[in-house]
C-alpha cells in the first residue's frame, strides 16, 4: 500500500494544487491526510486536493511523488477511481 502525490499544477483560489491518493484503500488515505493536517473538506470522492505548500510535509511523511499519469493509473488499478462521468450525479462531492 502506498500514498501517492502528483505535481501541484492545477490552479484554483490563487494557488497551485496537487492530488493525494491511495493505491489501496480510502481508510489509508483518510488516515494519512488527517495525520498530515489535510482537512476533510479537501476530499473529493477518490482523492484529496492538496496545496503546493503541503507537498514537502506529505513527502517527508512518506507519500511517494509520482507523475499525474502514474497517479491516475494507480488510482484506476486500485478500484477507487470515480470517473468524471459518474461524479455529476453524486449529491455531495466531498463526502467521506
Amino acid at each position: 500500500m502506498a500514498i501517492l502525490v502528483d505535481d501541484a499544477v492545477w490552479p484554483a483560489h490563487g494557488r497551485l494544487w496537487a492530488h493525494l491518493v491511495s493505491d489501496a484503500a480510502l481508510d489509508e488515505l483518510h488516515a494519512f491526510a488527517s495525520a498530515h493536517d489535510i482537512p476533510p473538506r479537501a476530499f473529493d470522492l477518490d482523492h484529496y486536493d492538496v496545496p503546493a505548500d503541503a507537498l514537502p510535509r506529505l513527502l517527508a511523511g512518506g507519500a511517494r511523488h509520482v507523475g499525474a499519469k502514474e497517479l491516475t493509473r494507480a488510482l484506476i488499478a486500485s478500484g477507487l477511481r470515480i470517473p468524471a462521468r459518474d461524479r455529476a450525479g453524486l449529491p455531495d462531492r466531498h463526502r467521506r
